[in-house]
């Protein structure tokens, strides 16, 4: 089964605009498969297949002139020197774009490479599992092309008249089975198989073979640690306790988690009016799946009565509304989260290219208290801003006060 993916047109613009584009994301994430549907009839090549691997890097005069375009390189992070290679053969005919697709995982070192090599010669997209309306096979939602404008009061119009494509069961089933496409070609026992053996696989292979001196237990330890820390604010002397390591260490273990797309960080917002801002970083793991599965959840009964489903769907949210946004920006927005030391919260905060601000608060539930929404209030005063949102399993949008409107999950 061949799912459309939200990214196509935009894979599709890259390549019109630069000689080389690079999908970056989790392994098995459906990569391939996009590069594949946007250029059928390329040359494909698997620099993890020993074979592919010689041919390539053994003369990569020989191979590049074999092969000067339409070819797709998959998991291109197995040779860091392919990108010096590439940079040569891009400037030799610098004015043709379109020549090369590019895909990496696995790899916190790999934007690095890019950066250092192909800078300006490149369109990097970074890429998610599958978001809700990839799987249910509906058409990217028309709220993410009305968040991408500059918010303005019009917005407001704009999105009480949008559709909720989704049902609420269509959406519990997404958030606890993940966006990771094979495994939802089967079974939920084909599932526990398949994101065991992705589990084991990312952490006795990928992460073995990039970071041979790495301590493998303690990784894995800190791993199961950040299933049980997914949105909440992530505290690296406290982690560092637990594990018996430094916080050095630490900080080295999230940014591989983060540089191998299994964990998002999500700064704090600084650049406020609040004097007492708390400046340590919330994250979460980028695949409810996969946070699931270390979560020991396998049924809806059991997530909805674990006491982290709030704080899990809040980072389930996040990426879905992220994603979204990946798939309809020309340049990337800003994402933070809001929390000052007396607890006033907001669960993220999307900021425009020219600086526009737009708070979205998350909430598991059904309804919304207006108790809940003091803070969202406040901080929409507090900033100027033209309006906030409210995410919950809401059947209809609907205003909640003159600038805060609800948005069902489903609508996502």
């Amino acid at each position: 089964m061949i799912l459309n993916r939200n990214l196509i047109q935009k894979v599709s613009d890259y390549l019109e605009m630069f000689p080389v584009v690079v999908l970056l994301g989790p392994r098995q994430c459906g990569k391939t498969t996009l590069s594949r549907m946007v250029s059928p009839m390329w040359s494909y090549f698997d620099l993890e297949n020993g074979d592919d691997f010689d041919l390539i890097t053994r003369d990569y005069s020989f191979f590049f002139r074999e092969h000067p375009e339409s070819v797709i390189l998959d998991e291109a992070q197995a040779s860091p020197t392919l990108f010096k290679e590439l940079r040569g053969v891009i400037d030799n005919n610098r004015n043709q774009k379109g020549r090369y697709i590019l895909t990496g995982s696995s790899s916190p070192d790999l934007k690095g490479h890019i950066a250092e090599s192909l800078a300006g010669r490149v369109g990097l997209i970074e890429m998610g599992t599958l978001k809700m309306n990839e799987r249910y096979k509906k058409p990217l939602p028309a709220i993410y092309s009305i968040l991408n404008d500059s918010p303005t009061a019009t917005h407001l119009a704009q999105l009480k008249e949008i559709e909720c494509p989704l049902l609420s069961k269509e959406v519990m089933h997404h958030f606890l089975y993940g966006g990771y496409p094979e495994p939802m070609k089967k079974n939920s026992a084909f599932f526990d198989r398949w994101i065991t053996n992705y589990h084991k696989t990312y952490i006795e292979r990928d992460i073995r073979k990039l970071f041979p001196g790495l301590n493998m237990e303690t990784y894995q330890r800190f791993i199961s640690m950040l299933s049980n820390l997914s949105g909440t604010i992530v505290n690296r002397s406290e982690i560092g306790r637990s594990l018996n390591i430094s916080e050095a260490t630490v900080r080295n273990y999230l940014d591989i988690a983060e540089g191998t797309y299994i964990w998002r960080n999500l700064p704090s917002l600084e650049n406020t009016t609040a004097k007492s801002v708390v400046k340590m970083a919330r994250g979460y793991l980028c695949d409810s799946g996969l946070l699931h599965y270390l979560l020991r959840i396998r049924s809806l009964d059991r997530l909805y009565r674990h006491p982290g489903v709030g704080a899990a769907f809040e980072g389930f949210i996040a990426e879905e509304i992220l994603q979204g946004l990946r798939a309809v920006e020309t340049v990337p927005w800003g994402a933070n989260y809001y929390r000052t030391r007396n607890g006033a919260e907001v669960d993220l905060i999307l900021t425009s290219p020219d600086g526009e601000r737009i708070p979205i608060e998350i909430k598991f539930g059904v309804s919304t208290r207006s108790t809940d929404l003091r803070n969202l209030s406040r901080f929409i005063e507090q900033e100027n801003l033209t309006y906030g949102i409210v995410v919950n399993n809401a059947e209809e949008i609907r205003m909640l006060t003159e600038n805060i409107i609800q948005i069902p999950a489903g609508c996502l």
